[in-house]
């Protein structure tokens, strides 16, 4: 059978090739070029590739702080949790559940049925168990057993003949209630989880806190050492972003560093925590005791190194509970005051050095005239430079003091660092002020012999200026961190001879003729300086006892090892030698004195070179 073409065959014929090959080179086009589509004005293949991506930041772990023996004073620490989803906890594990976290069953039920209720699915049912905690070991072994559990299925019933003929015409089926079907079977407890967090931990508590510092839930350094070391114990983060480089690599995901990562610095400090634990507690002792507002000490090597800096009131940095700024003020470098009497040595010693007194034993001053506003006290008439530093006599000071030019004053007091800063802790220290010797009247000068006027200081810079003592007339910079660069610079301040006698003096001073009484030490030899200073309330001086009250000593007296300044404020309660019912009014020989001895005390006693010396 012949069959005969249609009319316009050969052009629909060439008409259907034409589409096909057009849709072919369409389609291999794309196929080629898809990767090049934009999508959103990014380039498919880009937005492929960015979602292959995946960033990981790799937390750095925060140094840790030491001693100079290497004993911690900040760690590292890792506490456990137990965090629960009470959506999905099986009924039948609630009182297996509460046994574990040793809660009572019924309490831990009812608190489970108000985390339902409120749709929570995050509940942190125990927080901060050490390692070895009991609970731990109670919840592992929870999650590895199997129980029985039940639970309710709903499900439709299956269709009749009726309904299955019905459908099957395009009719509804009847509609039927669900069955509900009860179902058990073994599970393990689902939606406890055992999760880990670092915390930052003091091991020293209260006695370091206000120089160690702490920090906050960032694990940020907010006060002390934390913050102004921040950036060397902190660390970095690393990021590393993974991507797909199966073109270059036969690695699917080849991790590029972004940002490389670094562990914090540990850091060493020269403080010893020994002698940092006797210093606190003396000094909060006899805080308490005198009823003062707060107090603070220092304690320096001859070398300049800081062995311990304690302030109080204190707290202790692992309660997170209960927090205070005040406790973690470091009085030692942030309260500028007005040092008193512990300033007239160095008059003392700049007017020896510039040959304006002997200070030899026949040497007498006359101390029955008044000099400005310092009247004389009509006990003394004739009085030698021992006596008057034994006695802390102001107007015997002053008598020095006219004789002094003020350019002398002034570069001297500048060489023992008053007014500068001493560029330990920038963000914590106040470093004072020394007024320029041209802007003085004759009453700067005056009082300026004994510790007033146009100046005041920080402890720490008060300490360091006794490191003269130690060191034949020079004075070293002061050090926090432990270094192994052991060279040493000393400025030069006043000639050895002359630091030398009032240094003799200083002995007697701390001896049952000195105002120093108070400071002495049976068995050890101290030498050191009284001071008192009415403090300044609402912009004046106040008279109504308000002072702050200081020692400053040191021990050996020949060839100190130990430097120690200590600081009352507003001490309430002091009484007189002999009479301890009397009260009178608190100053350095009745109050910080004593603080200093039973620190002092404390450290001589317990430092074995000193007491094998003094066997030998």
């Amino acid at each position: 059978m012949k069959i005969n073409r249609v009319q316009g065959y050969r052009n629909r014929q060439a008409l259907v090739k034409i589409c096909f090959i057009a849709i072919v080179i369409i389609f291999t086009y794309r196929a080629l070029t898809v990767s090049e589509i934009n999508a959103n004005d990014i380039k498919l293949k880009t937005k492929a590739s960015k979602n292959s991506e995946l960033s990981l930041v790799e937390k750095s772990i925060r140094g840790n702080i030491l001693d100079r023996n290497n004993n911690l004073l900040a760690i590292n620490l890792i506490h456990k949790k137990i965090n629960l989803d009470p959506m999905i906890i099986q009924e039948e594990y609630i009182d297996l559940l509460a046994d574990a976290l040793k809660m009572p069953r019924q309490e831990f039920r009812d608190e489970i049925i108000r985390k339902k209720a409120n749709n929570r699915k995050y509940f942190i049912v125990k927080d901060k168990l050490k390692v070895n905690d009991p609970i731990l070991k109670n919840i592992s072994e929870l999650k590895k057993k199997r129980s029985k559990v039940c639970f309710k299925e709903f499900k439709k019933p299956s269709l009749t003949l009726v309904d299955k003929a019905r459908k099957i015409v395009g009719m509804q089926p009847t509609i039927k209630e669900q069955i509900e079907d009860n179902k058990c079977t073994r599970q393990k407890i689902a939606g406890v989880a055992i999760e880990s967090s670092g915390f930052r931990h003091y091991p020293k508590k209260d006695s370091m806190a206000s120089l160690i510092g702490k920090t906050n839930s960032k694990n940020i350094g907010v006060f002390g050492i934390e913050s102004e070391y921040d950036r060397f114990l902190s660390g970095t983060n690393g990021i590393k972003r993974l991507s797909d480089k199966k073109n270059n690599s036969n690695i699917y995901y080849d991790a590029e560093i972004i940002k490389n990562y670094k562990e914090g610095e540990n850091l060493t400090l020269t403080i010893d925590s020994d002698i940092q634990f006797h210093v606190f507690n003396a000094i909060k002792e006899q805080a308490e005791f005198h009823e003062a507002d707060s107090a603070a000490a220092i304690v320096l090597s001859p070398n300049g190194e800081i062995l311990a800096l304690a302030n109080y009131p204190s707290t202790n940095p692992n309660n997170l509970k209960n927090y205070s700024a005040d406790d973690y003020r470091n009085r030692v470098f942030s309260d500028k005051t007005e040092p008193g009497s512990t300033m007239k040595p160095f008059t003392m010693l700049l007017a020896l050095d510039k040959g304006i007194i002997t200070a030899t034993d026949d040497e007498l001053i006359d101390v029955t005239k008044r000099i400005g506003h310092v009247l004389p006290d009509g006990k003394y008439f004739n009085i030698t430079i021992q006596k008057i530093l034994e006695k802390s006599h102001n107007l015997g000071t002053v008598n020095i003091s006219e004789r002094i030019e003020n350019e002398d004053y002034y570069n001297t007091w500048k060489k023992l660092g008053f007014g500068e800063s001493l560029g330990i802790m920038p963000g914590t220290e106040n470093p004072g002020l020394l007024r320029h010797y041209s802007n003085w009247g004759l009453a700067d000068k005056r009082t300026l012999s004994y510790g007033y006027g146009p100046m005041n200081l920080n402890l720490a810079q008060l300490a360091r200026a006794y490191l003269v003592f130690a060191n034949e007339g020079a004075i070293p910079s002061l050090k926090l961190i432990k270094t192994e660069n052991n060279n040493e610079s000393f400025e030069k301040v006043f000639t050895p001879e002359s630091t030398k006698r009032i240094s003799e003096i200083l002995d007697s001073v701390v001896s049952n003729d000195g105002s120093g009484y108070r400071a002495v030490i049976d068995g050890y030899s101290v030498a050191g300086k009284t001071g008192t200073a009415e403090m300044v309330i609402d912009r004046s001086y106040d008279k109504e006892g308000a002072q702050r009250t200081y020692f400053v000593g040191f021990s050996p007296a020949q060839n100190p090892k130990y430097i120690m300044a200590v600081r009352l404020d507003h001490p309430k309660k002091c009484f007189v030698h002999r009479r301890p019912e009397l009260k009178r009014r608190c100053e350095g020989s009745n109050s910080a004195s004593i603080a200093f001895k039973k620190a002092m005390q404390r450290i001589l006693i317990n430092d074995p070179e000193i007491n094998s010396e003094l066997e030998g």
